[in-house]
């Protein structure tokens, strides 16, 4: 038999770390590994075991030699966790981390405080933790809050330009602003106003003269409500709820309601300047009742013809439809303006009840799957 090639080798490795356990009685057996890639093997093996027990696989005992003392039995969850970061890049580790809890449920990593600081602070680690919070005790509480604060920190960072933008003015092209903030910047104008300062031996443009433009503002109050089904499924979509509330409660000329719903209605208005706190206190899970908050958002607009009421949900009403649907016609001819939301995370994934979306459209509902930003963006519009 030929001597394999490096290129044939280094395949049969690549081979032996996809298929793992599954390829001890195989050629790609004889695969030389190094310690270090024995070590990706028995992380890879400890994570996607869980995938054949999903399907009803046997599990094979690890021969001795590919993978030979390395079984599952001798890692821990937090030793995954420590070892894994350690070994993979971070996008790679991030999504082990997510396919780990989401996946496979491996709730063993979220037992202690010291679990949880290790944790990659992201939506979805924050979306399992809030799952768990009512089992909490306060020193794992508040580890979960500084881990969720993290999320909230990074969330708000990459939405609030956006919303802030759109929602405060838009930017007039014709009229000049004394105040230096970035999203004002005129680059056109300030080439054009300091091509006089350009240095010909360094070849370097100098900005002597910045210019900003002025926006257009809005003095006129507006009344936004946020209707936010907190059921298991809307996760996601509560987190970036919550985080929008937070901006717009922010905002001068804007009165904002955050009612989050099950069966239940709760007014979380009074904390929607805080979305960690927010996060914290509600309750995914349970029914779905959408007529009743809806009611009682339309009770807390006073303007109704100044005023946005948003819908973040799946749109399965477990209650009364025709009542759903009797409400959102009243709120249309009221003059609200209705916007339906499928899904509010990056992804926009939407999984929603399309006939009754299509129904609540009909009677004056604009109905979206959208990223906060194209939130921001169609609340500009609305109030431009």
């Amino acid at each position: 038999m030929p001597t394999p090639t490096p290129e044939q080798l280094e395949q049969a490795r690549r081979w032996r770390l996809m298929l793992g356990r599954y390829a001890d009685h195989s050629p790609l057996a004889d695969a030389p590994f190094s310690a270090d890639e024995m070590r990706l093997e028995q992380s890879l093996d400890f994570l996607y075991r869980h995938e054949y027990e999903r399907r009803g696989i046997r599990q094979q005992k690890n021969r001795h030699g590919a993978g030979g003392g390395l079984d599952p039995s001798q890692l821990t969850a937090i030793n995954w966790l420590d070892r894994s970061r350690k070994l993979f890049p971070k996008s790679t580790f991030e999504r082990m981390q997510k396919q780990a809890l989401e996946r496979y449920g491996l709730t063993e990593l979220l037992k202690t405080p010291e679990h949880i600081r290790q944790l990659e602070a992201n939506p979805a680690t924050a979306r399992a933790l809030l799952t768990l919070k009512g089992r909490l005790n306060p020193e794992m509480r508040d580890a979960v809050k500084t881990l969720i604060r993290q999320v909230v920190a990074d969330m708000l960072q990459k939405i609030r330009p956006r919303f802030t933008q759109a929602v405060q003015g838009r930017r007039n092209r014709f009229a000049r602003s004394p105040v230096k903030q970035a999203q004002n910047f005129d680059w056109r104008r300030t080439i054009a106003r300091n091509l006089k300062h350009y240095d010909p031996e360094t070849r370097r443009l100098l900005l002597r003269e910045p210019l900003f433009n002025a926006r257009v503002q809005q003095h006129l109050p507006w009344e936004i409500a946020l209707c936010v089904d907190q059921s298991a499924s809307m996760g996601d979509s509560v987190m970036y709820a919550a985080v929008c509330a937070s901006i717009l409660a922010a905002l001068p000329n804007v009165r904002t309601t955050l009612v989050v719903f099950d069966t239940q209605t709760a007014d979380l208005s009074h904390m929607a300047h805080d979305p960690v706190e927010v996060l914290l206190t509600v309750q995914l899970g349970g029914g779905t009742l959408i007529a009743p908050a809806l009611r009682y958002c339309a009770g807390k607009l006073h303007n109704k013809r100044r005023s946005i009421l948003v819908l973040i949900s799946d749109f399965e009403e477990g209650g009364s439809t025709r009542e759903l649907l009797q409400t959102v016609s009243q709120l249309h001819e009221e003059g609200v303006r209705l916007l339906g939301l499928a899904a509010l995370d990056h992804a926009a994934n939407p999984c929603y009840d399309t006939h009754m979306a299509q129904e609540l459209q009909n009677r004056g509902m604009e109905i979206g799957a959208m990223t906060p930003e194209h939130l921001a963006d169609w609340f500009g519009e609305v109030m431009g």
